[in-house]
């Protein structure tokens, strides 16, 4: 499986301050820390309010905050809901709109579920799990609840709390003990005793960020059954085991929606209970993207709905309200595109404007009521607000503005620039300074983004506006293995995880020097995650860099296989186990480690110490190698789990390290004229 769950890929908030602007009326450190997220829409049952969640950084607390938000589709008008409770999202409308249900922190700081009566009054818990709550899933008569909680490892006494020894599996080398599996439980919405519905050594499938969220529980329209995702066992490398379940709620027996038990994930129940639409990967192949499908409840029939009418990788599916269509999302060249799929007939692309639906290995929509349409996007000059379609042909409207007091800080124009390279036909972005004028020759800073199974598009990023404004033209190429040109463009990265990704970008930057702005003698290379395997990759087999910054960067696939969270799906990209003799040189040719000691440009690498999907192992070989090698490097850990800093003021320190380093060798001014050619 090409697992989006164990993306390789930073996912970066639009509230993430930035530190250097070259005049006053560009980005500076006060103007982005106002920025604010904004993310999973939820239009209540009569169509009149949009459920969000609001999140604002908070610098004396070191953190995001989030807090629910109702709007007011006629008048726009907005009401906080979640006053001074530490909300962790997850919001859901009750079935008749009388109540939202949340996930929230408790006294003890573990995730509950919490219970808002729309007709006035505080918030109640619902939950008192030993594990954490998360997801939840309305029952359609709103009389219970069904939730999903990791199960409580068992409390040692004794001596017995010194034999802590636990068996390996396929999991992260970080790992300190068992990892606990994930049950569902069901409990009336208006209080009383939970009730264990699942139980045993396999889990339902549990968040690693980033990615998506969890598969979610469903429930039949006549709320007799749960469909939700079986996976063998907790571990993060058995993600790939999972198989669509369907249980009848009062017995509590299940059974196999299709009888696979690979690559299964996210089904979804049609309103008139007939189908369940689900996540595949093309084939049943772990590298092919992944494709909808629908499956009669009943087992009889399974058919693709996306392949090949939308030869695009999946990561959204809703069915509309008849149960005739589904709304599919993926990204689509330089943007995120939306289609209405029949059952039966060819798709049609839905109009959201010049508006990109936020997209993070899932597509950030609502369908409501006689098919209204809510999502979070930007626009190139604005950040993230919340928009509004009354129908899906309507034009989208924007309901919030949280951001307009931005509006008037300069930004760098964006264009999509198109090239060839072998026998592929590429895309990527380009980001101009604000004063950019093609006369002159500027500092060229890639900007690569991670996944591979992602892609740049033309969408408010604030960390290419922060390079922007230091005078850098910023290319964000979308080489082979991203998921926004079909199948056989993302799968080409199969078993060549290095070479023809990097041809790929290569292509690109000549195609941006023969327009004659690029100061071919200023090009830097820069990226976090699959982004910074592609930064060292460049680095090493290409010496035209002035600069890089590895961000996160994948090194060395046997590392990667070893003691990452995805370990053995990392053959998803490599194709093959590197302990197996036979293996090993095809793993050694597509690590970067391996051609590292050729790099010549000084090179910043930056990491988390407590990295799962990147284990800092890899930056330290890097390092190791870069030191050993004479070639200037600094390299920086942040003492923290995770795959990036997700706190305000230590993303900040990355990106001022990130600028200064670049800023140090390729400077911030534009003083070279371009060629007559290019100035015509």
């Amino acid at each position: 499986m090409r697992p989006i769950r164990f993306a390789l890929a930073l996912a970066l908030a639009a509230s993430f301050p930035a530190l250097h602007a070259a005049s006053p009326t560009r980005y500076s450190v006060d103007d982005l820390v106002r920025l604010v997220r904004v993310s999973d829409p939820q239009i209540s049952p009569d169509g009149k309010s949009i459920l969000i969640v609001v999140s604002r950084p908070d610098l004396k607390a070191d953190k995001n905050v989030p807090e629910l938000v109702l709007v007011d589709i006629a008048t726009h008008a907005q009401r906080v809901l979640t006053h001074d409770r530490v909300v962790a999202g997850f919001p859901r409308w009750s079935p008749t709109g009388d109540r939202i249900a949340y996930i929230a922190l408790d006294g003890d700081k573990k995730p509950q579920i919490y219970i808002l009566p729309m007709s006035g009054g505080d918030s109640f818990q619902l939950t008192h799990a030993a594990g954490a709550v998360t997801q939840l899933a309305w029952k359609p008569d709103g009389s219970a609840i069904a939730y999903a909680a990791l199960d409580e490892l068992p409390k040692r006494e004794g001596e017995a709390k010194f034999l802590d020894a636990f068996e390996v599996g396929n999991n992260d080398s970080l790992v300190d003990g068992p990892s606990p599996s994930s049950h569902l439980w069901l409990i009336p919405s208006a209080g009383g005793d939970a009730r264990r519905l699942t139980s045993g050594s396999w889990s339902l499938p549990i968040i690693f960020p980033p990615g998506p969220p969890a598969s979610p529980i469903n429930w039949s329209p006549d709320g007799k059954q749960l469909a939700f995702v079986q996976q063998i066992d907790a571990l993060s490398g058995d993600a790939e085991h999972t198989q669509i379940e369907l249980m009848d709620v009062e017995t509590g027996k299940f059974h196999p929606l299709t009888g696979r038990t690979m690559l299964e994930a996210y089904p979804v129940i049609s309103p008139d209970g007939a189908h369940v639409a689900y996540f595949y990967n093309i084939d049943g192949k772990g590298w092919n993207e992944t494709e909808i499908r629908s499956a009669a409840i009943d087992g009889t029939g399974d058919v693709s709905q996306s392949m090949p009418a939308i030869d695009r990788n999946m990561c959204r599916a809703i069915w509309t309200a008849d149960s005739k269509n589904l709304l599919i999302g993926a990204n689509d060249g330089t943007t995120v595109g939306v289609w209405l799929k029949p059952l039966n007939g060819p798709p049609q692309r839905i109009d959201v404007g010049n508006v990109t639906i936020h997209w993070s290995f899932w597509v950030d929509m609502n369908l409501g009521p006689n098919n209204a349409l809510a999502f979070t996007g930007t626009t190139p000059d604005r950040a993230a607000e919340l928009y509004y379609k009354p129908t899906l042909t309507s034009a989208p409207v924007r309901l919030t503005d949280f951001n307009a007091a931005l509006d008037s800080v300069e930004r760098g124009k964006q264009e999509t620039i198109k090239w060839t390279s072998d026998d592929y036909a590429l895309d990527g972005v380009v980001t101009y300074p604000p004063d950019f004028n093609p006369s002159q020759k500027y500092p060229l800073v890639l900007y690569v983004h991670g996944g591979p199974t992602a892609a740049s598009a033309e969408s408010f990023n604030p960390i290419v506006q922060i390079f922007a404004a230091q005078g850098w033209v910023v290319f964000e190429p979308n080489y082979r293995g991203s998921d926004n040109l079909g199948n056989k463009f993302a799968t080409a990265i199969y078993k060549d995880a290095g070479a023809g990704p990097g041809r790929d970008v290569m292509a690109g930057v000549k195609t941006l020097q023969q327009r004659g702005f690029v100061d071919a003698s200023r090009m830097a290379v820069t990226g976090w995650s699959y982004g910074g395997y592609m930064t060292t990759w460049l680095l090493g087999h290409y010496d035209v860099w002035k600069a890089g910054v590895a961000g996160a960067a994948v090194t060395d696939w046997s590392t990667m296989y070893a003691i990452s969270d995805g370990n053995v799906t990392v053959t998803d990209q490599t194709g093959a186990s590197p302990f197996i003799p036979a293996n090993a040189q095809m793993n050694k040719d597509q690590s970067p480690i391996t051609d590292a000691a050729k790099i010549h440009a000084p090179t910043l690498i930056l990491s988390d110490t407590g990295d799962t999907r990147v284990p800092i192992a890899n930056s330290y070989e890097l390092y190791r190698t870069l030191k050993d090698n004479g070639v200037t490097t600094r390299f920086f850990a942040y003492p923290i789990p995770g795959h990036f800093p997700n706190d305000p003021i230590r993303s900040r320190d990355v990106f001022r390290r990130w600028v200064d380093w670049l800023a140090q060798y390729i400077g911030t001014t534009a003083p070279a004229a371009a060629t007559p050619a290019a100035a015509k």
